[in-house]
This record gives C-alpha cells, sequence and structure tokens, in this order.
C-alpha cells in the first residue's frame, strides 16, 4: 500500500527536508506473462489499468510505455476540460468523464489541481449564435450545464475581452459551461501512475513494443525491445500512432495522424481566470497556475508526425488572439510545441474490439482527448474486462464506420476541441 498524502505526510517529510518521500511508483522488468497488457502510458493507458485493478480486480497487468509516463500527448496538451458536447452519444461519454474529475484528486490521494474556472466559448456571427444555442438546448436535453451570455455577460465574466474583436471577430454572445476548467496535465499522469501501481499494475518504460503475436487470429503477446511477453488480452492506447500499431496487428483503421499546435507566453501575474475558446477562428486561452498564458490553435493541414507543426498556423491563432484581447499584443511567446492527434472522420473516438480476438483498441480522440481521460479509461477497462462495450462505449464501436452510424461532432461542433 501506497502512503498516503496528506498535511501530515507534508508536516513530516518537511521536517527532514523532503528527503523520506517513497518512490511514487515502481519500475520493475516485465513479467513473462500478464492478463493484460495496455500499450500506452499516457493518461487513457493509466487509467485504464487503474479502473482495471479497482473496478474489475484485475490486477496482473502491465503498463507498457516506449518512452516515459505522460512524454506524449498527455504533456503536450492545452489542459481543457469541459462536457458540452452536441450529440447524445458524445455528451453522455464527456459528462461521465466530467463527473470523475469533479472527486479525481479524492479518488487518486492525488492532486491533480482540477479547477472549474469555466468554459467560454464565443460566437462571432448568426451562424455561430444559431450553432451555439443549438448546442445549449441539446445540453439541457442531456443534463449537461450550459447556459447563454449575452456580449454584456461575456464581458463580465471576462473583463479583459474586445467584444468590438476589432472588427474582424465581434462577440455577438458565447456559451458557458461553469462545470468546465482546466487540470494539470502531468498529475493527472503521475496520479494514476501511482493508484494504479499501488494496486498492483506494472509500469515498464522504455519499452517500445514491436510488433504483436497473433496465434490464429487470437493475441497472445507482444513483442517489445525487453523480449515477447504474453498476455491473454492487449488494450492499445497510443494516440497519434495508433494506425502504425493496427497495421503491425494486419488490420487498418479510418484514422488520420496530424500536428496540433499550442504555445505558451511568458508568466504574468493573474489575469484571465477562465477558459476562453473561439471555433470559428480556431484559437482558445486560459492561463495556468506559473502565470503562463496557454493558448492552443488548430490542426496542421497534412499528416504528419512532427511535434512542432507550421509557422502559419501559430501566426493566425495569435493574430486572433490579439484582436480578442488587445493587451496581449506586448506579450512574449515562450515555447510552442505540437502533439499528434488521431482523427476519425467523425472526430469521434473508436473504443472498441478489433478483427483480432483479444485486441481492443482505444483512439481517434483528436483534439478532445485530455478531457475524456477519466471517463476512456473507465470504459475501456469495462469494454476489456467484460469482452463487450460498456454502454457510454458502444456507439463508438469500429464497425459503425461500416453501418454508417457515425457520430459527427466535427460538423457539429465546427472544431473538436
Amino acid at each position: 500500500m501506497k502512503a498516503r498524502y496528506s498535511i501530515v505526510s507534508l508536516i513530516r517529510n518537511a521536517l527532514n527536508y523532503h528527503e523520506g518521500w517513497p518512490e511514487a511508483w515502481r519500475s520493475p522488468e516485465p513479467k513473462a506473462e500478464y492478463d493484460v497488457i495496455i500499450v500506452g502510458g499516457g493518461g487513457h493507458g493509466l487509467a485504464t489499468a487503474y479502473y482495471l485493478a479497482k473496478e474489475h480486480g484485475i490486477t496482473n497487468v502491465a503498463v507498457i510505455e516506449r518512452g516515459w509516463i505522460g512524454g506524449g500527448n498527455t504533456g503536450r496538451n492545452t489542459t481543457i476540460v469541459r462536457s458540452n458536447y452536441l450529440w447524445d452519444e458524445s455528451a453522455g461519454l464527456y459528462e461521465h468523464a466530467l463527473k470523475l474529475w469533479e472527486g479525481l484528486s479524492q479518488d487518486l490521494n492525488y492532486n491533480v489541481m482540477f479547477s472549474q474556472r469555466g468554459v467560454m466559448n464565443l460566437a462571432h456571427s448568426q451562424h455561430d449564435l444559431r450553432e451555439l444555442q443549438r448546442r445549449i438546448y441539446a445540453n439541457y436535453l442531456n443534463g449537461v450545464d450550459s447556459e447563454f451570455l449575452t456580449p454584456e455577460q461575456v464581458k463580465e465574466f471576462c473583463p479583459i475581452i474586445d467584444l468590438r474583436g476589432n472588427g474582424r471577430y465581434p462577440v455577438l454572445g458565447a456559451s458557458l459551461q461553469r462545470r468546465g476548467g482546466t487540470a494539470r496535465h502531468d498529475a493527472v499522469a503521475w496520479g494514476y501512475a501511482r493508484g494504479a501501481d499501488a494496486l498492483g499494475v506494472d509500469i515498464i518504460q522504455e519499452c517500445p513494443v514491436n510488433g504483436f503475436v497473433i496465434d490464429k487470429g487470437r493475441i497472445t503477446g507482444v513483442e517489445t525491445a525487453k523480449g515477447t511477453i504474453k498476455a491473454k488480452k492487449v488494450g492499445v492506447v497510443v494516440a497519434g500512432h495508433c494506425s502504425v500499431m493496427a497495421d503491425m496487428a494486419g488490420f487498418r483503421l479510418p484514422v488520420e495522424s496530424r500536428p496540433l499546435q499550442a504555445l505558451v507566453s511568458e508568466p504574468v501575474k493573474p489575469i484571465i481566470d477562465c477558459v476562453v475558446m473561439s471555433n470559428a477562428v480556431h484559437a482558445y486561452v486560459s492561463q495556468s497556475d506559473k502565470g503562463e498564458l496557454v493558448i492552443g490553435a488548430g490542426v496542421d493541414r497534412y499528416n504528419g508526425y512532427g511535434q512542432r507543426g507550421s509557422l502559419p498556423v501559430t501566426e493566425e491563432t495569435l493574430g486572433a488572439i490579439c484582436e480578442l484581447f488587445p493587451m496581449f499584443r506586448r506579450m512574449r511567446m515562450l515555447r510552442t510545441w505540437g502533439g499528434i492527434v488521431d482523427t476519425c472522420p467523425d472526430a469521434s473516438p473508436i473504443i472498441s474490439k478489433t478483427p483480432v480476438e483479444g485486441l481492443f483498441f482505444n483512439c481517434g480522440w483528436g483534439t478532445g482527448g485530455f478531457k475524456a481521460t477519466p471517463g476512456s479509461g473507465h470504459v475501456f477497462a469495462h469494454t476489456i474486462a467484460k469482452n463487450e462495450p460498456h454502454p457510454l462505449a458502444a456507439p463508438f464501436r469500429l464497425d459503425r464506420f461500416v453501418t454508417g452510424f457515425l457520430i459527427d461532432e466535427h460538423g457539429a461542433a465546427a472544431v473538436a476541441h
């Protein structure tokens, strides 16, 4: 059992100059065989392993990560959490995740720094207004909190915004989800890793998976840099590299991988205490606890695995941000990066069995992966443990691309952030 973090343990370790803290998780060598192997040590993979052990009693589990824990998209996103999606299926899954977010720090005994500061989506045209109101009413029907703000209410909620948008992006209104906000991405990965390890899960880092062992259409193990590891079931949660892993298993996925850009400014004193998103221009901004402005952009217009992205996307995003927030024009950018997102044709994820028996894939989250982390892991663990989809995950099966029952969040929301 892990020692619990508390104010008492903090004071006790302070007396020892904080040199006596135990390791958060072990780094064991892989065993010869596991009941379940999770490929991918990001937030979704670690959450899956945690819920497999906690909810289903399956503790002979290994999480295999090619790099280090949280070194992929989990550590490269803009930390936004919300559930105000349009379609019933998406709203159900993301609302399930948001409810888990609200008790996650207590559940993991690890502060994930979840801050429900509110997420505001701006409308710049009559079309934007109609789409926002449509989504708000859909949220009402699904029991998801959402409300409409007039321009005056937008200004009251976020005083530094310029409602004129310099004539280019006038603010005509906005939707607001007050329960939305941000969380510390690294802490989410570390908290789930610590929680899974405490329940007996092996977390194996610096161990690339080079292939799958398949016998008569059934998965029997994985080939790794540390040798062959047998398993009865394998779950793959590797974000932008899911199509590469599917190719290793002998089938194709309807997924494209593209860089999604983000950047942060130099730190300044608190100036914006909410998340402001503009779907029309693919720009959104919040402020971290360190004082940095965290700015997100859209995906590049080409497929690729370069974790930088192209300069025109950054330029367009900053241009829009500066029109909406003129005081940001003198800010200096500290760093920029890209994460590789996997996007399905309908901008909704795949949580499903595959043509290989015992092999499961959780992918296609596009730009909405971080906010879904707890819910994704929870329903994927159920799917693996029960060998059937969780009710909330059933609409996201792989065969929807054959049946035609798509969940077109991309077309509905203009952007899937």
